[in-house]
């Protein structure tokens, strides 16, 4: 892209819901790099590994450009069209739950809106839900229950302001980097701050906690009503709050004692030590923030669990003030954004309720919609059963891959092959979800989309648009009004713009709500394209545009006091009588392992990458620090089962079964295994974790458990063991087991083969075997070792690498010869030996992606006298860009588990 000067456009990263401001820059060659905005207030200029490597996800490689039907490229009219009058056919002869739309996160709210409104008020079924199901349903549950609407009552600088964070089922350190980096740096201005960590993992948020509990899966609930229980037996309570605020209290309190101490240590798995210190700080400290994610989240009881916290902070009015509150933080950009259109199958737009009949007409009279879906829809996982069974027969996937993230995942594959029309829009032409569509829809991609995203703290930032839009993709929004003006809704579709959506959505929120809803952004009802072209991230509520507010959105500092960030401190919470709910809770056996699946399985994410890798996997850094699928199991465990630390390692549950390799961590609690949910079909031969995990939901919510599933691992017997550094990718991998990863000129690939193969044929079938090329190699047929090394001119067209152990050779050195000019032949013997030349340092494995520091050199600068992260900072820049990699260093200084990190 050729233009007349360099700009740098404001805009939002596209990872998780922190939110963060990302300042990209478009260079007069077309260039683009992007920067932390030092003045957006989630980020004040920090990022993560992820978000600092945007720019190298945003190339054309891979990209859906065109409209498909059947794989045959079409336009937009005939694509649109087969959609519209398939639908509007699938309607008239089997009512309208026959259709259904499986959306994401991944959307702006503009493009969510729009799907809300044609799904839920046009066609007239609530079949519409999200990917958000899979990782914040039990949130919105918790607090509809509590609070009588789905609100965070909190803000981001409570994490600074608090004395007390307890970190509840989540790793901040790799999945909420910055909010990580935030309480940090917090800390090292007030050491007295005070962190604990829950989680059955010592993950690397424990570098940052004063105590970690190890808890047993699923033991949160037990764990918070034994603390309520707690409170109340040593009278830690606010009792003027609870009289004037809340209902329920001494029910709630009852329940909670259903466990004495011994009970909850045995529910929990910890001392009766440890609770009572936990207990004891947290009864001790006013300012206490409770931070939960996934952990809690993801789980049959995880409503439940959500309600545990919230009744800790209700008892002790430790909500809604300065350093005090529950949190939830959200996995994906737009998850808050979707929640406040009604994106989830049993929600309504503007936070209405879908079951209140008030609720249903408001919203029909605002639309003017011909009827309004009466009751909620198919949550994720029911819906994919409608799919399976045929209830549902037209399914329209947006910005998301369910064959890969869904529980029972196979299944859901399955099931949306047999559905007898499917239309996916997404970015990639090739996805697990994609590759089984009727009808392909080319989307704009982060850089190319115009809208806006809410963040965990109710921060609504402007996603913008600085990349033209490829080929002819279009955005979301767009796509779905052209499909509603073919089903004859044109006159209520008609926006022209995102900025139109917006102030449709703002002036909902604000309709006859008078103070009675939480969701009010009517302030920006009147909004025009010029206001929302600079439109400055702003936190709702935002009832009223006063003159004050104005200025402010154009810098003016005016000396007015800020509009509330935060909620309930002085009560008035979204329940007919304005008061908050205790619910009884009382602690439930969540057990499910057996003789035949005897561990616990956890899934969850990695540091450098995310969801399926649609984006990170097209990054050579970020695809450095983890570059292939592994599972974590406690050294106790591994020498049980026979497994040692490399090997390759089946696990299985009642749904089926995935080949990972084996990383041996006392990390890991003893009993459980965690696999990351990231790799696909695209990457790798047998990882799509979600395959094994059960569809095993939360009764309320309606949550997927991926967090507790029962399994079994097991020695994969392996003949052979391979690595490859490839120029190409290869069409196709004749392995048992494969990863793939994207490196700085090429790929890298594991390999484990459990029969032997003609090595030179098999060499030749990845590296290719042109007349012009030459290949070297080395035979030891003895000891089974083969190697392989292709050129074309003075270039590594590919090299291999076999034993029948685990392949000891320097991934990253090996990697870097991909860029190396070989021209010396006697340097090309280096490449067959694996190893390198001369005094060449082997870095290791990457730890820090931003500057691609290895674990070998931070290990070599501690044997020089660099003693703290500091001082590894200060010699080879590691953990001075993003962050993310401070608790991996300092383990390797503390000597801890520098095995593991090789």
């Amino acid at each position: 892209m050729e233009i007349d000067e360099a700009r740098e456009v404001r805009t939002t990263c596209p990872y998780c819901g922190v939110g963060c401001g990302v300042l990209a820059k478009v260079a007069a060659d077309g260039g683009v790099t992007v920067r932390g905005d030092p003045d957006h207030p989630a980020n004040f200029g920090r990022l993560c590994s992820k978000g600092s490597a945007l720019a190298e996800t945003i190339d054309l490689d891979g990209r859906l450009l065109y409209p498909e039907i059947h794989g045959r490229r079409t336009g937009w009219d005939e694509a649109l069209d087969v959609i519209a009058s398939t639908f509007s056919r699938t309607i008239a002869e089997h009512g309208p739950d026959a259709v259904a739309f499986y959306v994401s996160g991944q959307l702006l709210t503009e493009d969510y809106y729009v799907a809300n409104k044609l799904m839920k008020g046009f066609i007239g079924t609530a079949n519409i839900d999200t990917n958000s199901r899979l990782c914040m349903a039990s949130s919105v549950a918790g607090h509809r229950r509590a609070f009588g609407s789905d609100t965070v009552p909190g803000s981001y600088e409570d994490l600074e302001l608090a004395d007390l964070i307890v970190l509840v089922g989540s790793n901040l350190a790799w999945c909420h980097p910055v909010l990580y980096q935030r309480i940090a740096a917090a800390r090292e201005k007030r050491p007295d701050m005070k962190v604990v960590l829950i989680d059955p993992r010592r993950t690397m948020t424990s570098d940052l906690a004063d105590m970690h509990l190890a808890i047993a899966p699923d033991g949160d609930v037990a764990l918070f009503t034994g603390l309520l229980a707690y409170l109340g037996k040593n009278d830690v309570l606010d009792r003027a709050y609870i009289a004037a605020h809340t209902t329920g209290f001494d029910d709630a309190i009852a329940a909670a004692s259903a466990l004495d101490p011994a009970g909850i240590a045995a529910a929990t798995g910890l001392g009766e030590d440890e609770l009572a210190r936990f207990y004891g700080l947290f009864a001790a400290t006013a300012k206490t923030v409770t931070v939960y994610s996934q952990g809690v989240n993801q789980s049959s009881s995880g409503t439940n669990k959500v309600n545990a916290i919230i009744n800790c902070h209700l008892a002790t009015g430790r909500i809604g003030r300065p350093g005090g509150g529950p949190f939830s933080v959200t996995g994906q950009p737009n998850a808050m954004g979707g929640r406040e259109v009604g994106g989830m199958a049993n929600m309504l737009a503007a936070h209405m309720e879908i079951e209140n009949p008030g609720h249903r007409d408001r919203v029909q009279r605002f639309w003017s919609a011909p009827a309004v879906a009466e009751k909620p829809g198919l949550k994720a996982v029911e819906m994919f059963q409608a799919v399976a069974d045929g209830r549902i027969k037209a399914l329209w996937i947006m910005a998301t891959n369910p064959v890969d993230s869904m529980p029972d995942a196979d299944a859901v594959e399955a099931a949306i092959k047999a559905c007898p029309f499917v239309v996916v829009s997404d970015v990639m032409a090739k996805t697990d979800t994609v590759r089984h569509a009727h009808v392909r829809l080319p989307a704009t991609a982060w850089g190319e989309k115009d809208g806006t995203v809410t963040n965990s703290e109710r921060r609504i930032s402007r996603q913008r648009a600085f990349l033209p839009a490829p080929g002819e993709a279009r955005p979301d929004w767009r796509m779905i009004a052209e499909v509603a003006r073919r089903m004859g809704f044109g006159e209520a579709f008609s926006h022209a713009s995102p900025a139109e959506i917006f102030a449709e959505h703002a002036a909902l929120s604000a309709f006859e709500n008078d103070g009675v809803r939480d969701f009010d952004i009517g302030a920006y009802a009147g909004i025009d394209t010029a206001g929302y072209d600079v439109l400055a991230p702003f936190q709702w509520p935002a009832s009223s545009l006063m003159e004050g507010d104005v200025q402010a959105q154009k810098g003016i500092q005016t000396g007015r006091t800020p509009p509330a960030t935060r909620f309930f401190a002085n009560g008035n919470f979204y329940t007919p009588d304005r008061k908050a709910r205790f619910i009884a809770i009382r602690p439930t056996a969540q057990t499910r392992i057996s003789p035949d699946f005897p561990l616990v399985l956890n899934t969850g994410r990695v540091r450098d990458h995310w969801h399926t890798m649609t984006r990170t996997g097209k990054s050579p850094r970020l695809s450095q620090h983890m570059a292939e699928p592994f599972v974590e199991i406690h050294p106790a465990d591994a020498q049980h089962f026979g497994i040692g630390d490399a090997d390759i390692v089946r696990v299985s549950t009642a749904h089926g079964d995935v080949l990972l390799r084996a990383l041996v961590t006392a990390r890991q609690r003893p009993g459980s295994v965690f696999v990351p949910m990231h790799w696909t079909d695209q990457f790798s031969a047998r990882a799509r974790v979600d395959a094994l995990v059960a569809p095993i939901t939360d009764a309320i919510s309606g949550q997927p458990a991926s967090k507790n599933g029962a399994a079994g691992v097991e020695r994969f017997t392996a003949v052979a063991f391979g690595f490859a550094v490839l120029a190409e990718r290869p069409a196709s991998i004749d392995a048992d087991y494969w990863s793939l990863a994207r490196c700085a000129a090429g790929w890298r690939l594991e390999l484990a083969l459990k029969a032997g193969r003609d090595w030179p044929a098999f060499a030749a079938s990845l590296l290719g075997a042109d007349a012009l090329g030459e290949t070297l190699a080395y035979h030891d047929v003895a000891g089974g070792h083969y190697r392989f090394a292709r050129f074309a001119g003075s270039h590594l067209a590919g090299a291999l690498y076999l034993a029948p152990k685990p392949v000891a050779v320097s991934r990253s050195w090996a990697v870097e010869q991909l860029n190396m000019d070989h021209a010396d032949r006697r340097g090309r013997l280096a490449i067959v030996a694996g190893r390198p030349s001369g005094n060449r340092v082997d870095r290791g494995a990457i730890v820090c992606s931003c500057f691609g520091v290895g674990a070998n050199q931070i290990a070599e600068a501690v044997r020089g006298g660099c003693t703290s992260v500091e001082a590894i900072g200060a010699t080879l820049h590691a953990g001075t860009n993003c962050g993310s990699c401070r608790a991996e260093i300092r383990t390797i200084i503390d000597g801890r588990n520098l095995q593991a990190a090789e």
